[in-house]
């Protein structure tokens, strides 16, 4: 059975943060939600990292209800732990720590192994020059390629 490749970004997160450092992590799931990511039925577009007691924790990570679950379904918006390495997450807490940055989650996917992934980024918010200048890098770059392809 051929599976089909997951990968659920949030299209955002470039736009309104500068991103830095790239880690992967693992997610705690219940097994309707493992089911309905598979089913490509989730957002990160509302979605921050936040640390409790040393652990970090995904929030308005929005999971669609398993359409074929019962009343063990999930709550869609509920807190999910994410599984790093300690020097991983000693690492990322100190940056917190510091003025201006927080954890974003990137990307989710399902990696070779069946197991969902979370990328996520620690970003730096960008002011509003800042995104109107990847705004207009992104014109130029879009006008170089058309240029391009009707060269040849």
């Amino acid at each position: 059975m051929a599976e089909q490749e997951i990968n659920i970004r949030n299209k955002r997160a470039s736009y309104d943060y500068e991103l830095t450092d790239l880690y992967s992590a693992g997610i705690k799931l219940t097994g309707t939600e493992i089911k309905s990511i598979r089913a490509g039925k989730a957002s990160l577009s509302d979605a921050f990292c936040y640390f409790k007691k040393g652990e970090l924790y995904v929030k308005n990570m929005h999971i669609t209800e398993y359409t074929k679950g019962n009343i063990y379904n999930h709550d869609p918006l509920r807190e999910r732990k994410l599984l790093l390495k300690k020097k991983e997450l000693a690492k990322l807490e100190s940056k917190v720590k510091e003025r201006g940055f927080t954890i974003i989650p990137v990307r989710l996917f399902i990696n070779e192994r069946g197991f969902a992934k979370l990328e996520i980024s620690l970003a730096k918010g960008k002011k509003s020059f800042d995104k109107r200048q990847s705004i207009k890098q992104k014109d130029t770059q879009r006008e170089m390629d058309k240029a391009l392809k009707y060269k040849f």
